[in-house]
C-alpha cells in the first residue's frame, strides 16, 4: 500500500508551507524541490483538496488518536461502496500527489493524485484515508503490493 507521496514545491503555496511548517517535508528530487508525506511520520498528514481549497489534515489513525476511527491509513473503495462509512458524515476528497512510495521504497509517477475519504473524529478534528482496491497486474509486479490507491483520472 502507498506509505507516501510527494508533491511538487510548486503546487504547495507558501502560506500553506508557513501555516503548517512543512519544511521539514522539503526534498530536492533531480534538482526538483517537492514536499514529501511520509505515514511513518511522527504525525502523518497529507495535502487534500476540499471545497476548492488546499489543507494539510492528519493522515489515518495510527496512533489511535481516535477510539472509533480505523487504526490505519487507508480504506477498501469497496468498503464505501458499501456504505461502510456511511453515518461517519465521511466525504470524498483528493489528495494531490506527483509520486507515490510503495512499502517496498518503490516510488512512482502519479499524473494528478489520489482519491480520499476525509472523516472527522469525535473532536471533529479532520481525518483522511487514502481510497484503495485491490492492485492491478502491472502494480502488483512493479510494487509487489496486493492493493494499491484509487489514483484520480489514471490507471496503472
Amino acid at each position: 500500500m502507498c506509505l507516501g507521496i510527494a508533491i511538487a514545491g510548486s503546487e504547495l503555496p507558501t502560506e500553506l508551507i508557513g501555516r503548517y511548517g512543512l519544511d521539514r517535508h522539503f526534498y530536492m528530487r533531480s534538482e526538483r524541490p517537492e514536499y514529501r508525506f511520509l505515514f511513518r511520520d511522527r504525525r502523518p498528514q497529507l495535502p487534500i483538496w476540499r471545497d476548492g481549497r488546499l489543507q494539510i489534515v492528519r493522515w489515518g489513525n495510527s496512533e489511535g488518536q481516535s477510539q472509533f476511527l480505523p487504526r490505519t491509513c487507508w480504506t477498501w473503495r469497496k468498503t464505501i461502496e458499501q456504505g461502510g462509512w456511511h453515518d461517519s458524515g465521511a466525504i470524498l476528497v483528493d489528495i494531490p500527489a506527483s509520486f507515490g512510495l510503495e512499502r517496498r521504497g518503490v516510488w512512482y509517477l502519479i499524473e494528478r493524485g489520489i482519491r480520499g475519504l476525509l472523516v472527522p473524529d469525535e473532536r471533529g478534528r479532520a481525518v483522511v484515508y487514502m481510497i484503495c482496491q485491490p492492485s492491478s497486474h502491472y502494480y502488483q509486479v512493479m510494487t509487489n503490493s496486493p492493493q494499491m490507491p484509487v489514483f484520480i483520472d489514471q490507471q496503472i
